[in-house]
């Protein structure tokens, strides 16, 4: 019964295509389409296709039919590695919880993972979807449809170099301070400041990039709520709590002001909301972009449950070419709760604190007194 009603859930019509003549959408008094409302954005299918599928946006009738009988395939057809699995198979973290256990071992375990493997999220706590979303009756294999193998471009020659430069600071926790064994004493590290770490660890922006733009799905919290009045639309992010406000008919704001979400102006055209945004910091919500990132996003309502979310990302200094995508939004009656992350970033305490305990076993083991 649970497996018939999975996949029920994973091949559930999620959107529709539109009436020619636009009727069955809800307006306001206007005349434009109301966008207002809750939208669910979670799904499996992946940003980028899996290069096995090459030029195929969507999945074949035989495909979609395994799906349908073994809800379970989608791991297969997507790569989606169940979480927590290991040599006992299966997906041994969906398993209910001892609540009498016990707290792991000072220091952990002993097996593979940070520390000892002290434990981290189970799968109780990841919401990516239920299914792949479908439009205009076909399955698709990736959001990205352009370039045409649903995968984004190459990096530019400055974007690699840059992109080695970031991966040297950031590796798995293997409880040693190597960036003083490998660089010496006094050689900086990625935990020196607590302003030099992600965006997103410090609970300033989501990952994913959620809010976005573009507005992207992620392993949980992908709701988003659209509140439009004749001259702003707000889109409210789940995730963090980010908040868009785009401005109609406006003109950006002068290129000396920037932020993480950017500058985002908006405009009918037709029944589709088109949503330009520019003026960037050097670090967009958008991973690997720049400060020159440009995104062309439209919101176009297909029917009185779902909307059709499209992109176009452009970033000359990062990717050779742009590229874009789209997926289904669909309406949802959950509620937007707070997000509250981890306030005032108390967790940084141990991140920093944890570093210089690291860095001290070096430099005893170098001579030096602690």
């Amino acid at each position: 019964m649970v497996a018939a009603a999975l996949a029920a859930a994973l091949l559930m019509p999620l959107a529709a295509a539109a009436q020619p003549d636009g009727t069955d959408i809800p307006r306001r008094a206007d005349g434009r389409p109301d966008l207002s409302g809750t939208y669910d954005t979670a799904t499996l299918t992946p940003l980028q296709r899996p290069e096995r599928f090459g030029d195929r946006l969507t999945l074949t009738p035989e495909e979609a039919a395994t799906v349908e009988a073994d809800p379970f395939a989608l791991r297969t057809f997507f790569n989606i590695a169940p979480s927590g699995s290991d040599e006992r198979g299966g997906n041994f973290n969906a398993e209910a919880g001892d609540p009498n256990r016990e707290a792991p071992p000072a220091g952990g375990d002993g097996s593979a993972g940070a520390a000892g493997n002290v434990g981290g999220y189970n799968t109780f706590w990841i919401d990516r979807g239920t299914g792949v979303f479908r439009l205009d009756g076909e399955w698709r294999t990736s959001i990205i449809t352009d370039p045409a193998n649903g995968r984004r471009p190459p990096l530019t020659a400055e974007a690699q170099a840059l992109a080695a430069e970031r991966a040297a600071l950031f590796r798995p926790n293997t409880g040693t301070a190597w960036w003083l064994i490998e660089g010496g004493l006094d050689a900086p590290g990625p935990y020196d400041d607590p302003e030099i770490r992600p965006l997103a660890e410090r609970c300033l922006v989501g990952f994913g990039p959620v809010g976005g733009p573009p507005m992207l799905p992620a392993l949980y919290n992908n709701l988003k709520k659209i509140v439009q009045t004749d001259d702003h639309v707000m889109i409210l992010v789940e995730m963090v709590h980010d908040a868009r406000i785009v401005r109609m008919n406006q003109e950006h704001a002068p290129p000396g002001i920037r932020s993480w979400l950017g500058d985002s102006i908006g405009y009918w055209e037709g029944d589709t909301l088109v949503v330009d945004t520019t003026n960037f910091t050097d670090q967009p919500a958008l991973g690997g972009a720049s400060r020159n990132l440009h995104v062309v996003e439209r919101f176009t309502r297909v029917s009185p449950d779902a909307l059709l979310y499209e992109f176009t990302v452009d970033d000359p200094t990062v990717w050779t070419a742009p590229w874009s995508g789209e997926y289904v939004w669909p309406a949802t009656d959950a509620r937007v709760y707070e997000y509250a992350c981890h306030e005032a970033n108390y967790s940084f305490q141990g991140i920093l604190g944890g570093a210089r305990v690291l860095e001290a076993d070096v430099r005893e083991a170098a001579g030096e007194e602690r």
